[in-house]
């Protein structure tokens, strides 16, 4: 237990799991397994955000967020020990485009085991893969972005 807010004249106790609107408190807020934003700061109508992914964003105030860590963080840390295991869990396997036919992938073809024959990798559609920025230039809510996401090397 955290402590007790009073919001709009009520007594509201604050735990984890509890959804609250961030003008309240200091919430957090993320999606995936293990995952936990951080409110860096609130002014006026907006709170300024810290996500995983080291990007800082600014949120507006009334939004709800829960309190706590989303639950399931060992998730990427279970050993399946086999194919099937992974198959039980709908997970489909990975082909390798360098060992796909031509008309099947890009990378595909050749003689024996040969290079992608490309200056960098592509995805079977012929897009570049692996570091190339997909977000749209314009999109609407670059406005908020106040700090981009550190790009690993």
């Amino acid at each position: 237990m955290i402590g007790d807010t009073i919001i709009s004249g009520t007594e509201v106790l604050i735990s984890t799991g509890n959804a609250l609107p961030l003008s309240a408190i200091g919430g957090q807020l993320a999606k995936a397994a293990g995952a936990a934003s951080k409110i860096i700061a609130k002014e006026g109508k907006w709170a300024t955000l810290r996500l995983p992914s080291g990007e800082v964003r600014l949120i507006f105030h009334n939004c709800l967020a829960t309190i706590g860590q989303v639950g399931n963080m060992g998730v990427n840390q279970k050993y399946l020990g086999r194919a099937g295991s992974k198959c039980w869990l709908g997970k489909r396997p990975i082909v390798r485009g360098v060992v796909k036919n031509s008309v099947d992938h890009p990378h595909g073809g050749g003689e024996g085991r040969s290079p992608i024959g490309r200056k960098r990798p592509t995805t079977p559609w012929g897009y570049a893969a692996l570091g190339r920025r997909s977000r749209k230039i314009k999109k609407y809510s670059n406005i908020f972005i106040i700090c981009r996401r550190k790009y690993k090397n």
